[in-house]
């Protein structure tokens, strides 16, 4: 299983919201290039980026920032974040990122997300956002009817995950929602990836207790900036470390 460190670029700078919620932001970094770096050199297998600007305006804001991160970092990068159109994912893809994240469009637009995952197989992956079980949509600002257990039902097979976020648990440090993750995976046969209210290792182990289920991963934020969470120490405890040689408490604001 994957610990991916997040960055959520909004102006620019490298921040943490509060359930979703634009106007409860904290920073962390008016650098997300140097967080990157750091989070690399820490050992994460893979980086999660976010573009909260182009999640709220519905294209992709921060491309430079993001093309810089992608060209400097030898991990491969998932971003998500306004990419409602198949230009705007091809336009990531041309700058080497790993996997698009598609969210809104798999909601408003069903039929693009089947054409994009059976045109880039492996390269998409849909993060299904649930605030009460219910699918969020337009960077967390609008809630639909659609339950996301049946959303994650109609995502194709050459999809490369299902990035899975309780919204109501995100960015709280208040743990994440284990039987919302169980049933997820439970009901499809695609990769799960984590995300939401992870703070501690012991969290970051009751995830990793579902990888039979198909749970491949988790995305950390908070915890991380915060100093809760060595990702270090969470990396080497999923099993896939690269860092043996530093000390468990190793941290980026150590």
């Amino acid at each position: 299983m994957e610990v991916i460190p997040a960055i959520d670029i909004l102006a620019g700078r490298c921040v943490r919201l509060y359930q979703g919620d634009y106007q409860q932001s904290q920073v962390f970094s008016d650098n997300p290039l140097e967080m990157a770096l750091q989070w690399q050199s820490l050992g994460a297998p893979r980086l999660h980026l976010v573009d909260l600007d182009g999640a709220r305006e519905g294209n992709p804001v921060n491309l430079e920032v993001i093309a810089k991160i992608v060209k400097s970092l030898n991990i491969p990068v998932q971003v998500g974040g306004g990419l409602r159109n198949r230009e705007a994912v091809e336009r990531l893809l041309d700058l080497g990122v790993a996997r698009v994240i598609l969210g809104t469009v798999a909601v408003e637009n069903p039929e693009l997300m089947q054409q994009l995952c059976e045109a880039y197989p492996g390269k998409i992956a849909v993060g299904i956002d649930a605030r009460n079980g219910k699918v969020a949509t337009r960077g967390w600002l609008q809630t639909s009817s659609l339950d996301a257990v049946q959303l994650a039902k109609q995502i194709p097979p050459t999809a490369a995950a299902i990035i899975y976020t309780d919204i109501t648990k995100d960015g709280t440090l208040e743990g994440p929602n284990i039987p919302s993750l169980r049933e997820m995976a439970e009901a499809v046969d695609i990769p799960i990836i984590a995300s939401g209210g992870v703070s501690s290792l012991t969290d970051i182990l009751c995830i990793a207790s579902l990888e039979p289920l198909g749970v491949t991963g988790v995305i950390v934020g908070k915890a991380l900036y915060s100093g809760k969470l060595s990702l270090p120490e969470a990396v080497k405890a999923v099993g896939n470390s690269r860092i043996q040689d530093l000390p468990p408490n190793t941290s980026a604001f150590a």
